[in-house]
């Protein structure tokens, strides 16, 4: 559908920058006739020079969910349970799934927030979405550095996908803690959802053992063209800030017009806002929109099914959506 208005796979609403799409029209050459480099080596190097890290602690892999993939087969298999979230990225499951772990859910608070002091029972590491997804709120620094001294033997995952919209990063405790693995990704923030590119941050022992799960069956994670873009894109920090610029505001004039709607909408420090009105049935309002061209996400289960994901489009489509709620709304009252 031509005039689909999609908010509920959280893609950049942007194109990618000028210089990342240059430079991947200039490596579809003749090159691509040659394996990649196995290593990534040019693009882990541009990585690690923004946040004051070397090469040696950057993985990089087909996507955050690939990367996040190798980190449950390497790390948490220690008999113990996995601790997460109960509402968090639902692929968590599946991975312990695919490699038969153990987990625990560690519910939200009655806010939907995460509490890092609920993480206490033993376990085989601690994986955190931070923003959480899909609820978009976040913890800060201090949070993470009391859940590293919490589990100081075991692997503290922190899945920063969407944390350049507004949280704090915690790249910066990868020097002092050694059970630090922070995973992100260029499919958000750097509109790059296509060339699948994914990478973590930790100290140099932690990317050895991803390195080592990677090379067990694919030494070439990354192609040439998806190599070179994302390279260009970390080096283009003015179009990445502008970007994450209009987005914030385009959130903010969303969360505000949700709220006038009367919804109730979480603080969000994500590209998309978590929102439930008290007198409509979340699936009823996406059917609704869905007949209007707009597709948001709603998610089944005991906590999630009140409450419609929707991801932060441009300031035009946002008002498009803002519009069929409220004729939606008006016509159901």
């Amino acid at each position: 559908m031509a005039d689909l208005i999609k908010l509920n796979t959280n893609e950049f609403p942007y194109g990618p920058s000028p210089r990342a799409l240059d430079a991947m029209r200039a490596a579809a050459d003749d090159t691509l006739r040659l394996y990649p480099d196995p290593t990534a080596l040019a693009l882990r190097t541009a990585l690690a020079e923004r946040v004051g890290l070397t090469a040696e602690n950057v993985f990089v892999g087909n996507g955050s969910d690939e990367v996040l993939a190798h980190a449950f087969q390497a790390f948490f298999n220690h008999g113990d349970p996995l601790l997460f979230s109960d509402v968090t990225y639902s692929f968590y499951k599946v991975y312990c799934g695919l490699y038969d772990l153990p987990y625990r859910l560690v519910p939200l608070t009655e806010n939907m927030a995460v509490q890092v002091e609920d993480f206490t029972a033993p376990c085989s590491g601690v994986v955190i979405a931070n923003p959480n997804a899909p609820t978009g709120t976040a913890v800060g620094l201090d949070a993470i550095k009391r859940l590293l001294a919490m589990h100081p033997d075991r692997v503290v995952l922190v899945d920063e996908a969407y944390v350049d919209f507004g949280a704090e990063s915690v790249v910066s405790l990868v020097k002092d803690h050694s059970n630090l693995l922070v995973v992100q990704t260029f499919s958000k923030s750097r509109a790059l959802a296509g060339a699948r590119v994914g990478f973590a941050y930790a100290q140099p022992e932690l990317i050895e053992g991803l390195v080592r799960v990677k090379d067990s069956f694919n030494s070439y994670p990354l192609d040439r063209i998806a190599q070179a873009g994302a390279t260009a894109a970390v080096q283009d920090e003015a179009w990445f800030r502008q970007g994450i610029e209009k987005v914030i505001s385009s959130r903010t004039m969303l969360s505000a017009g949700l709220t006038g709607l009367g919804f109730e909408v979480l603080p969000s420090q994500a590209n998309f806002v978590y929102a439930r009105h008290a007198d409509r049935d979340a699936a009823q309002l996406a059917a609704s929109l869905r007949e209007r061209a707009i597709i948001v996400r709603h998610l089944r289960g005991e906590r999630t099914s009140s409450w419609l994901r929707i991801t932060v489009g441009t300031d035009p489509q946002c008002n498009m959506l803002l519009s069929a709620l409220r004729d939606i709304l008006h016509r159901n009252s």
